[in-house]
């Protein structure tokens, strides 16, 4: 994965975008799409009031991947990780990693020390839970069915240095 580049300027066409690539992962519900389009839409219509960041990788003019993260509310240094995504045709290629490090880094020029994710424990996330391990990520958090019966929250950590 050597011919991309970086962009954290959210632009229109980055709506549909997301929308494929959420909806192509086969991962989310209807209901998280919507939040990741919201998100997204938020901070294109309030750039500056909206406390979403964003992290885009484009390969000839076509969005690849995307993070979007932001300062956990009333903590100094404290940052989620909301959506970690990766156009399907370029799983396991090591994308993700890439733009989690380029994610980290800003994170970290931003004065963040530590980073947390959540997502499911469902089986279908197993992928996820090797990724986000592989990336250095501890789980600190498992809170029993918090989505749906059967269905809990892993929150998983890392601090930066």
């Amino acid at each position: 994965m050597n011919n991309f580049k970086y962009r954290q300027k959210i632009q229109p066409s980055d709506i549909e975008a997301i929308a494929d690539m959420v909806k192509a992962s086969g991962f989310f519900s209807a209901e998280e799409i919507d939040i990741a389009l919201e998100l997204a839409e938020e901070k294109l219509t309030l750039p500056i009031e909206s406390s979403y960041r964003f992290l885009f990788a484009e390969a000839e003019n076509r969005v690849i991947g995307y993070t979007c993260y932001g300062l956990i509310p009333a903590t100094s240094s404290s940052y989620d990780i909301y959506w970690i995504v990766v156009s399907k045709d370029l799983h396991g290629q090591g994308l993700g990693k890439l733009l989690m490090a380029e994610t980290e880094k800003l994170i970290l020029q931003s004065g963040g020390r530590q980073v947390y994710v959540e997502t499911s424990s469902r089986d279908q996330y197993q992928p996820t839970h090797k990724f986000y391990e592989t990336c250095g990520y501890h789980q600190e958090a498992f809170l029993k069915n918090f989505y749906h019966e059967g269905d809990s929250k892993i929150i998983y950590a890392k601090v930066l240095k």
